[in-house]
């Protein structure tokens, strides 16, 4: 899910409100104070064509064709008057060869110059369609509310940390369903080794484990995900930190404003990444699909948004080094203008 069209303000110069079509800004910037239409703008008329203009007098033609230094109505050197008698091609509309009103070095007329130097030439990329629409070359990085957008490497260290505490968490709640659990796979996995050791790969006569084991199994994925939930929705819900993003000092935000997510937006994020955890039984299809959530941000551009946050509308962004500072290039922006 992208972020919805409508006019926000540049990212480029905040002074500005541009329409925002869904892939790209469109049309000419606006006053930042200033009412915005309803709906896109008008589009822009095409330049007009630039041609050659055809010259008007003969005077132009031989002031466009004079050697540098001469005046534009300058006439010829004493001398080469009508009627001197030099001989054929002396007159007054001769020179010497190649010297005519439309001659000069090759590729100099009126229609000439360096390869690519056309009315449309200029550097690749620099055209008036290149890049991102209004900006030459590639666009500045947005700064949702005036926030510079978190690094791949601080999110990732946020969520091992977090992880890490679930894990805890798990090892003292969950423990003991471990164990069991374990303890049914136990007399499998030992007569596998001892064959393996003898060089023996028959898998007849191996001792399955009894039916409890996979009821405890399903507890188990029950309780890791009910830990999971209770640790990241309420402190997400509260402020957009958990205690991995406290100490990597980032947090998630709305795209629509600079206030806290609330339950239900953070119950929505969580539960794209968090939920597939009960799919872990179905041979660990949840265990891939969350692996594609956590990288997703690496190939979402501009605003690096993870699958969980495309869900939630939320984008996640660094914690100035004093919190009681505002930013100061959101001062005078009305909330969620930045896209």
């Amino acid at each position: 899910m992208s972020v919805q069209p409508g006019w926000y303000v540049d990212p480029a110069d905040t002074e500005t409100r541009r329409y925002w079509d869904g892939e790209g800004w469109l049309g000419a910037p606006i006053p930042v104070d200033a009412t915005p239409p309803d709906g896109p703008p008008p589009p822009e008329p095409p330049p007009a064509p630039v041609g050659p203009a055809e010259p008007a007098t003969s005077a132009t033609r031989d002031a466009a064709t004079a050697a540098p230094g001469w005046p534009p109505q300058q006439g010829p050197p004493p001398g080469y008057g009508p009627q001197p008698g030099h001989g054929p091609g002396w007159g007054p509309q001769a020179g010497p060869p190649g010297w005519g009103p439309q001659a000069g070095p090759p590729g100099w007329g009126p229609q000439a110059g360096p390869p690519g130097w056309g009315p449309q030439a200029g550097p690749p990329g620099w055209g008036p369609q290149a890049g991102h629409p209004g900006w030459p070359g590639r666009p500045p990085e947005p700064r949702p509310h005036g926030h510079r957008l978190a690094g791949y490497g601080r999110r990732l260290a946020a969520r091992v940390i977090d992880f890490g505490l679930v894990f805890a968490l798990n090892v003292v709640v969950n423990g003991w369903f471990v164990w069991r659990w374990a303890q049914e796979w136990a007399p499998y996995w030992q007569e596998v080794f001892r064959r393996a050791a003898r060089g023996d790969t028959s898998a007849e006569g191996l001792p399955l484990p009894s039916e409890q084991s996979n009821s405890l199994l399903v507890a188990i994925l029950l309780i890791a995900t009910a830990l999971w939930l209770a640790y990241e929705v309420p402190a997400m819900a509260a402020g957009g930190q958990t205690v991995g993003k406290r100490m990597m000092r980032i947090r998630a935000v709305p795209i629509a404003a600079d206030q806290p997510l609330g339950f239900r937006r953070a119950l929505s994020r969580w539960s794209t990444l968090g939920l597939p955890t009960l799919l872990w039984y179905c041979a660990g299809l949840g265990l891939v699909l969350q692996l594609v959530d956590a990288l997703s941000p690496l190939f979402d551009h501009p605003l690096r948004m993870a699958l969980h946050d495309k869900r939630a509308q939320t984008v996640v962004v660094e914690v100035p080094n004093r919190p009681d500072s505002a930013p100061s290039n959101d001062r005078n922006q009305p909330p969620g203008d930045t896209p």
